[in-house]
């Protein structure tokens, strides 16, 4: 009965996790974890001029590439010019070609968060009046498609691995010494070594095209994998594989080391040095995480780093040890079964870890929360909730756990399961072919207790009438000698020791799957593992998704953005800057171009002051001196030299340029394109 249960519990576990897992993945978010609160002008405004710029305020520093920013026209045209520029810690900046007409014009963006996740979106706002646009103002993501699930494929392999190494290895090490020469366990830990080299080894080659293009052939793009390893994330998944070296070499150890321990002075020894290094290793694995991801941006994060490492040593120490657990229930063999005693000791070792996830969950969730209303009203805190609700069941299924493991500590209980393991002997036989119980691996306690099936299995191979597959079925008359004998006197004690050693090993089996506590315990640790991979999977996509303080702030931003702005308010909405396009030619050879002034926020005090030069075509290009001078001829201030520094090939600039009154101001440029050709344009600004 007990052997029919068991496998109809593995296949509801099974099922049930396969739907929720589908669920998650299909209800799986967007990456987005730095939001939109703010831009000028903003989303869906009217304004009376066309501004010289457009500024997009996000809620945490974002990565800005070259063509991160665009400003498209009605016809679906370009009418943003140069780089986008940082012009504070959150707000980007793009420059607006000068005489823009009346129209709707689309913002598109595609900028990189701080905490390693690619963002994209799309608004509008209109010049004179909205018109029709041939633009959609949507964007689609470079996380969307196939790198986008690759990636996240990644992201949810390597928690799974780090969670699986870092607990078994933990389970071995402070619950179950013996479990080091169990190859199930073995193969857990390295199983879990591998997955998570290899999810780091694909992320870090999926990284480029994860936050550019988005396209598979970039995946091998040599020029995208050079710029990742100069981020942050670059940094953190390459550190993340140093320490994996670390990791293979503990993992050596901790396996490898059981052979050669003497005595328990040695055993203590290695056990600590062990710990010391295993702690080490497994911090900095965390910390590869905490210093890439949400704990590195926000609200304190000098203290949230840490607080993050011990959460994810935590969650592992728990969720990968219950699995290892598992496997010493379900996999090893029945003369190591784990004992008793470290189960008791995994219980005490997963009460301490649910304290630490209490305590550092509560900080995380106050830090990425902000308040009580985002548990219920965005997608983070509504996560959070699932998450807390399956940990409240884990630990009523745990609380059970530890009543199996004190009836298995009574008297009473399988051997196997109330002392520490003792090592089997092998079966040796001797030259007539006759073993002892002790030499055939048979428990004295066995030995008295054999059925009538194996007495007469015994009384068969004693007569030679049950022949090995391997061996002689008859005996030919030349060899009837003294060695013949000898030869199928030793083929038959073989044989014989093979199958007491079997008849033992079932017989044990049979024992420890009929004991009713046993299986209570198997029960309660299968079903509480399987809502770990649950758990584990709701942590991984609270990972992917936009914490609830940032969502609530993008939403206030949005409901506070007017539709439309009156010529009054135009100005204080707008940037404030004046943009000038003036046409020059020297007269000499290439002496014909635009000189454009960008006076920002053209009021009266300090202002920033860029001055673009480009040919007809549009191409920037150098001059050989360029000059600046404002005059305020109603009030006889002026000319006031400005003599702007060169930054880049048709660029110039000057901070803190004074003006001292507002008025009509007259902007005089004088451009030289060689030794003797020169011009001096001019225009009229309001400024103040």
């Amino acid at each position: 009965m007990t052997q029919t249960i068991v496998p109809r519990v593995r296949i509801l576990v099974l099922l049930f996790l396969a739907v929720t897992g589908a669920l998650l993945a299909g209800a799986a978010p967007a990456s987005a974890h730095a939001a939109l609160t703010g831009s000028d002008p903003q989303q869906g405004t009217v304004v009376d001029q066309a501004p010289a710029q457009v500024s997009l305020t996000f809620s945490e520093p974002v990565a800005v590439s070259d063509d991160a920013l665009r400003v498209l026209d009605p016809k679906g045209e370009r009418v943003d010019k140069g780089d986008p520029a940082a012009a504070s810690g959150t707000t980007y900046t793009v420059r607006l070609l000068g005489g823009l007409p009346d129209g709707t014009y689309t913002v598109t963006y595609q900028v990189v968060s701080a905490d390693s996740h690619p963002v994209a979106g799309a608004f509008t706002f209109s010049v004179g009046a909205p018109s029709e646009t041939s633009v959609e103002a949507t964007v689609q993501a470079s996380d969307d498609g196939l790198v986008g699930s690759l990636y996240g494929i990644g992201r949810y392999l390597s928690y799974a691995g780090f969670v699986v190494m870092v607990g078994g290895a933990a389970f071995v090490l402070a619950c179950w010494r013996h479990g080091s020469g169990v190859r199930a366990v073995q193969r857990l830990v390295v199983s879990g070594w591998l997955t998570l080299t290899a999810a780091t080894l694909a992320l870090l080659l999926l990284r480029g095209s994860y936050t550019s293009s988005g396209k598979v052939a970039d995946v091998f793009d040599l020029t995208l994998l050079s710029e990742v390893l100069q981020t942050k994330t670059g940094a953190a998944l390459v550190s993340r594989l140093l320490l994996l070296a670390a990791a293979a070499l503990f993992i050596a150890v901790l396996f490898g080391a059981a052979r050669y321990e003497q005595n328990d002075e040695e055993r203590r020894d290695l056990s600590f040095g062990l710990a010391i290094g295993g702690t080490v290793v497994s911090a900095g694995l965390a910390a590869s995480w905490a210093m890439s991801e949400h704990a590195s941006q926000g609200l304190q994060p000098g203290i949230a780093m840490p607080v993050d490492v011990v959460h994810l040593l935590a969650v592992a120490t728990w969720l990968g040890g219950l699995t290892a657990l598992l496997v010493a229930l379900y996999r090893a063999p029945a003369d190591t079964a784990v004992d008793a005693a470290a189960v008791r000791r995994f219980s005490r070792l997963a009460f301490g870890s649910v304290v630490a996830l209490v305590g550092t969950g509560a900080y995380q969730s106050w830090r990425q929360l902000g308040s009580w209303s985002a548990f219920t009203d965005t997608r983070y805190g509504q996560l959070l909730l699932a998450k807390i609700g399956l940990v409240v069941v884990m630990v009523g299924i745990a609380y059970a756990s530890r009543r199996w493991t004190a009836r298995l500590a009574e008297p009473g209980a399988p051997v196997s399961l109330r002392e520490e393991p003792k090592e089997t002997v092998a079966a040796v036989s001797d030259s007539k072919g006759g073993a002892t119980g002790a030499e055939r691996g048979v428990p004295a306690a066995d030995t008295d207790t054999d059925t009538d099936t194996d007495t007469d299995t015994d009384t068969e191979v004693e007569r030679g009438k049950v022949a090995d597959d391997t061996g002689p079925a008859d005996v030919r008359p030349e060899e009837s000698g003294a060695g013949a004998q000898a030869g199928v006197d030793s083929a038959r004690a073989a044989q014989l020791a093979r199958q007491r050693a079997a008849v033992a090993s079932a017989r044990q089996k049979r024992l420890r799957d009929s004991d009713p506590n046993l299986f209570g315990l198997r029960r309660s640790v299968l079903a509480e593992a399987g809502i770990a991979v649950v758990l584990l999977t709701i942590t991984t996509v609270l990972t992917q998704t936009e914490p609830g303080r940032t969502e609530q702030e993008a939403a206030s931003a949005a409901s506070s953005s007017p539709a439309t702005s009156s010529p009054s308010s135009s100005a204080a909405q707008g940037t404030g800057a004046v943009t000038l396009n003036m046409p020059f030619d020297t007269g000499g050879k290439n002496g014909r171009g635009v000189v454009t002034i960008d006076l920002d926020p053209a009021r009266v005090g300090g202002n920033d002051l860029h001055v673009y030069v480009e040919r007809t075509d549009g191409k920037a290009f150098d001059v050989p001196e360029l000059k600046v001078a404002l005059t305020l001829d109603a009030k006889d201030i002026g000319p006031l030299s400005v003599v702007p520094d060169h930054l880049a090939t048709g660029h110039w600039s000057a901070s803190g340029v004074q003006i001292p009154m507002a008025g009509d101001w007259t902007v005089e440029v004088t451009v030289r394109t060689s030794d003797i050709d020169q011009a001096t344009v001019s225009k009229n600004a309001q400024i103040g």
